[in-house]
Parts: C-alpha cells; structure tokens; sequence
C-alpha cells in the first residue's frame, strides 16, 4: 500500500491522508498519515477499505507523508562512502541528531535556501516511518514497528552545521527537507527496504547513487538502538543518513544554488523533485 497527505487547499495545514489506487487518490478520513498510524493498531485494513472521494494523482499537493512527527530522528556517517569522504572515523555506536517539523517540506515543494548562508548541500536518504509504540525494542522484532518507508533529503546547511560539534542548526533551518511522497509498507519492499537503489541529481547531473544494503547500521539496529534511549511513537520519522557524494565532500566543494532542481529516489518508493529558492530577510 501506498499512502500520502495531501493538501486541499491553499492553506497549509489543511490535509487529508490519501490511499494511493493507479492514478488516483482515495482520500482517507484523517487529517494525515500521522493521524492514521496514530489511530489504532488497524490503521493498515481500514486505510485499505476506506473508499470515498477521489482526485487525480497527476493533480495533487502533496505534503510530507507525515507533517508533524512526534519526533524526527536522523543519523549522520551511516554509508562507509561517505564516512570516508568527510574524513571521519567509522563509528561503533549510531551517529544521531534531531529536526524539527519546520523543516519539513512536500515531495514537490521549493527547498529555501537561507539569507544567511550559501552552502546548501545535499543528502539523499532512506525515510522509515514508525507504526507502533516501542521502548526497549529488540533488534529481532524492530521490523514490526515499522509502518513504511519513504524518501528524505537531509538538504544541509553545511557552514551552520560547522559553527559547532554538534549538527543540528545546519539540519533544521525551515523549509529544507522534502519528505515523500509516499509511505510504502513494507510488504512492496525487501526486508528492512534493504538492497534498494539510492541516488540523487541536481539538474539531472547524478551526484550520489548508492544502495541502501550499504547502510552501516540497518533499519533493525537503528530502532533498537533508538527505542534504548526514547519511547518511539506512530508517525516517528527515522533518516537512516546518506551515501557518498554529497557537495561539501568534492574538491572543489559544490553547493546548490537558487533555481537548481534537486531529485532524490529511492527504489521501490518514490521520487523527490524539489526546486531550490532563495529566502529574504
């Protein structure tokens, strides 16, 4: 199954979660994803046999798959290519930092690039969405939380990041992080959406292209580990960080500029296609 939030209308925040049927969309009574997984632990068989309006595919805007998670959990120096290209050591525990829903734009939305910063930069990665409640998860069982997956760009603002040790004011500025454009359970995909092809473009040149059974620590270690340390609730977003390839690991370094088209895809799952902007002060 194949599930979105859409928005209605021009106001933002007026969504509805969407069952995807060929090229239609059946719109499901909840206010998003979110809400559904939230709903019970039947959200899969009734978004199944919900049926009410539909609307074209080709015609929606679409949000985030989930607009405001309970929690946005991200790891970073997760692909051994791209531990190498930052100069890092391999790390024997998940590398974990945090968003903030603000940062969360649709599958089509512009990515805005800060007044305050010209060094935007890319980082495709798979997205797993969390289905059920969870603490103490372990690695065993951590699949049967997970509610599907979808893609992410952790779009990074890369000087910010840099100001300090820690990541999180160069991972969080508003309207960086597209997310979609669907959640895909996981019975369309392999186990742990392992073995996936992952890449990313700008303006059609290929600047990452990996797969996701490179992933150091896999979508098990990640919600075991997770779940140690926080209650993982349904609607969690995990970003299971990114491949090789990025701007600020090139000699010279490359970073997006305002007009540029950024896609992202993940096998399987779905395709991320985002203009970038330049905000005012």
């Amino acid at each position: 199954m194949r599930l979105s939030t859409v928005r209605l209308a021009d106001e933002r925040e007026l969504t509805t979660a969407a069952r995807q049927e060929g090229d239609e969309l059946v719109l499901l009574p909840y206010s998003d994803v979110g809400a559904l997984l939230s709903s019970g632990d039947d959200w899969i068989g009734r978004a199944a046999v919900a049926d009410s309006e539909r609307i074209p595919l080709a015609e929606a805007r679409l949000a985030p798959v989930v607009p405001h998670p309970n929690k946005i959990v991200c790891l970073g120096l997760n692909y051994a290519t791209h531990i190498k290209e930052m100069g890092r050591p391999t790390p024997t525990h998940p590398t974990l930092f945090a968003k903030y829903d603000g940062s969360l734009i649709g599958p089509h939305e512009d990515i805005h690039m800060p007044a305050v910063s010209d060094d935007l930069d890319w980082e495709a990665e798979l997205g797993v969405v969390i289905g059920r409640r969870g603490r103490h998860v372990p690695r065993r069982n951590a699949l049967d939380h997970v509610a599907g997956y979808t893609v992410v760009n952790d779009v990074t603002v890369r000087d910010w990041q840099h100001r300090t040790r820690e990541f999180l004011s160069g991972k969080t500025f508003e309207a960086t992080t597209p997310v979609g454009p669907a959640l895909v359970t996981p019975d369309e995909l392999p186990s742990g959406a392992s073995g996936l092809t992952i890449a990313c473009s700008v303006d059609g040149h290929t600047m990452q292209k990996s797969n996701t059974a490179d992933l150091l620590f896999n979508v098990a270690d990640v919600i075991s580990y997770v779940s140690t340390i926080i209650t993982l609730l349904p609607g969690d977003l995990i970003c299971t960080g990114t491949p090789g390839g990025v701007g600020a690991g090139r000699d010279p370094k490359v970073f997006l500029r305002p007009g540029q088209e950024l896609a992202t895809t993940v096998e399987g799952i779905g395709e991320l296609r985002n203009t970038v902007v330049k905000d005012r002060l």
